[in-house]
């Protein structure tokens, strides 16, 4: 569970001083909590969200000021793609030759 709460800029975000929680957010269950009056009226007055916090208010449907900018979708790339268990050529099943019995004498 994430809390969205409101901070002041002079404080660390460990001190646990906060000013305002807007709602809260379950990373399991991808459900949202979130006051959208509470969070207008702080953002009309200047509080500055993170990018997080943007995107999960956006989702929620709370207007967001023009000067806020959402940063687009990260992409990822693998270091070595080649060792990828995926890119490897399929190993061929090993078949266990049938014995013959020796004819020894």
């Amino acid at each position: 569970m994430f809390r969205l709460v409101v901070q002041e800029s002079r404080y660390t975000p460990t001190s646990g001083k906060v000013v305002a929680q807007l709602g809260s957010f379950d990373p399991h269950n991808k459900t949202a909590k979130v006051d959208s009056e509470k969070a207008s009226f702080y953002l009309s007055h200047g509080a500055q969200p993170s990018g997080r916090a943007a995107l999960l208010l956006q989702k929620e449907g709370v207007e967001l000021p023009k000067w806020v900018k959402i940063s687009s979708a990260k992409s990822r790339t693998t270091r070595h793609p080649e060792k990828l268990r995926s890119n490897q050529p399929a190993a061929e099943p090993e078949v266990a030759e049938a014995e013959a019995p020796s004819t020894e004498s």
